[in-house]
């Protein structure tokens, strides 16, 4: 399980307010990318946070009320375009960066799940590899923007139901492929990807 030995050695160094970020939907096939930046209250850390695919989603769910509600939370999501401009790896980044920019307190020190270190921050970073299963601020931030991105889904599934958005979450599985198939790719498709850039150039030869 994650604990907080990192930012209560951080914040003994003289770090402050140190924040934990992480992204959610770097895979998928449509939908944004979506980055969360969390800040924790060390007096009232919600009791069971873990790495987000280690839970179910109502648990998830339940987690990301009590992370907003008692620490420090912003959101940025990275749409389709933003991605294709800026490939995915830079578009999670950017989102990365915006999103601790975002939160209404000035972080010293970013703890970042995964190897890379977001430019442009304004404070110093760590990249922390595995950091959702370690670390309770990147835990934290894993479960926001899991579960905004799959509210996301949501609303594309409402947009285009045919695609069944809310089940597969945008990911390459087969539902999703065959529904690319048979309909076409949609404004929530990242046109950038192998699959659905071969596919628009059958259902829109012009473009």
């Amino acid at each position: 399980m994650p604990d907080f030995t990192l930012e209560t050695s951080l914040i003994a160094q003289g770090f402050q307010i140190v924040a934990g970020v992480d992204e959610a939907g770097r895979g998928p096939l449509a939908g944004p990318v979506v980055a969360a930046a969390v800040v924790l209250d060390p007096d009232a850390i919600p009791a069971g946070l873990n790495d987000s695919k280690k839970l179910s989603a109502k648990r998830r769910e339940a987690l990301f009320e009590e992370i907003c509600a008692s620490a420090f939370v912003s959101i940025v999501s990275a749409p389709p375009d933003v991605i294709l401009a800026r490939n995915i790896r830079g578009a999670t980044l950017w989102a990365m960066a915006r999103a601790v920019a975002a939160l209404p307190i000035t972080v010293g020190h970013v703890l970042v799940d995964g190897r890379d270190i977001p430019p442009d921050l304004g404070c110093t970073g760590q990249a922390v590899i595995g950091g959702d299963g370690k670390c309770l601020s990147i835990a934290a931030a894993s479960i926001v923007a899991k579960v905004a991105r799959d509210r996301s889904c949501a609303v594309m599934e409402t947009d285009c139901p045919d695609h069944g958005f809310a089940s597969h979450k945008g990911y390459g599985t087969a539902q999703h492929l065959a529904a690319l198939e048979l309909h076409g790719p949609t404004v929530h498709h990242r046109t950038g990807f192998a699959p659905v850039s071969a596919l628009l150039q059958r259902f829109n030869p012009n473009a």
